[in-house]
């Protein structure tokens, strides 16, 4: 089922890592996403990281209930941040 884009305003600061299994990965826990996306499955939204604009990226499971949106290196590099940084997250729009 493919879910209209529907407009969002929703921000979380977090920092940098998640636990996933024992491994951490460079990736931002946004809590409160899950229950405002109505779903703990991938999902596709527009969202900025700090002042970087991120359009049609994808929010994965935790495995606890929650999305995490993962940021790749070169993403870290233009923010000048790395695992362990606190980062602000907006989501401004759901996909599908």
């Amino acid at each position: 089922m493919t879910t209209a884009p529907t407009a969002l305003d929703h921000t979380v600061t977090a920092p940098i890592g998640v636990d996933v299994r024992g491994d951490v990965w460079p990736c931002v826990e946004l809590a409160g996403a899950a229950e405002l996306l109505g779903t703990g499955r991938s999902v596709r939204v527009d969202a900025t990281v700090d002042d970087v604009e991120l359009e049609n990226i994808g929010l994965m499971p935790t495995g606890r209930g929650e999305l995490m949106l993962s940021l790749n290196a070169r993403l870290r590099r233009r923010l000048g941040k790395d695992v362990g940084d606190t980062v602000t997250v907006r989501l401004t729009r759901r996909r599908g």
